[in-house]
């Protein structure tokens, strides 16, 4: 399993994503993800070509095969291998952004990846709604739906848990007091077992966390209104960029770290 941040000792803070068991023959592998570094770090045309066609290439040609495929984006009115092109050579034009230390290069580039597909899916799958028969359309909106609710389950699951990792590491952080902490610490204990938990009623859950802690509601609110601004901002960047990181300016101000 990757890392994860132990302290924070400066403007940003990242989380890595722990990693996956491979499934089969992996394709994108550390090698990778070092390749793209190097390539970055080079200033000379020909060695960055050189290390692209080596290391890279197969490699962004089968991400973005195997989201075309996995997620069934195939509203295009251009041929398939022309919309596999157009996702590498996008995938191309964001490689120097790609920064190393917050978070995996192949989640970064999927995540670049199955967005650039999304838009442009969306946009051909509106002019296929105006020409095409109503029973097609259902079908069609249908299998985009499922397979795409399914992935944003998949990222949630993984994002609660990295954002549970995190809050774990650097709850001394955020919050200074025993109290505090004691809250945080138990609506942590909350997402660990979210699996097990069959009422997620508010009342309810505020309820088991004043039983475990012993403090007042307003207390809990308090600190809850803290975790989902952290929660918030680890999402957002999570979801646009593919780095769960969270820049600590924002929270300097708050009556928990003074």
């Amino acid at each position: 399993m990757s890392e994860v941040v132990n302290q924070i000792n400066d403007e940003t803070v990242t989380v890595k994503r722990p990693g996956r068991k491979p499934k089969g023959k992996q394709y994108f592998t550390k090698d990778t993800e070092n390749a793209i570094i190097l390539y970055n770090t080079i200033e000379d045309e020909a060695e960055r070509n050189k290390i692209y066609d080596s290391e890279i290439k197969y490699a962004f040609d089968k991400l973005a095969e195997n989201i075309i495929h996995t997620f069934k984006f195939y509203h295009f009115d251009i041929p398939y291998e022309d919309v596999k092109h157009e996702v590498v050579a996008f995938l191309n034009e964001k490689i120097h952004k790609y920064q190393p230390g917050k978070g995996k290069a192949f989640s970064y580039f999927s995540i670049i990846a199955k967005n650039y597909l999304i838009v442009h899916n969306n946009t051909n799958y509106n002019k296929f709604k105006n020409t095409d028969e109503v029973e097609a359309i259902d079908a069609s909106r249908n299998v985009i739906n499922e397979v795409l609710q399914e992935q944003e389950q998949e990222e949630m699951r993984e994002f609660m848990n990295l954002f549970v990792t995190f809050m774990d590491t650097n709850l001394a952080t955020f919050f200074k007091k025993h109290s505090d902490i004691s809250v945080a610490d138990s609506v942590l204990e909350l997402f660990r077992n979210r699996e097990n938990i069959e009422n997620f009623n508010k009342k309810a859950l505020y309820i088991m966390i004043r039983d475990r802690t012993g403090v007042k509601t307003q207390y809990i609110t308090r600190v809850i209104n803290m975790m989902k601004r952290i929660y918030e901002e680890m999402y957002y960047n999570y979801i646009h960029t593919g780095n769960a990181t969270v820049s600590l300016s924002k929270f300097k101000k708050s009556e928990f770290l003074e």
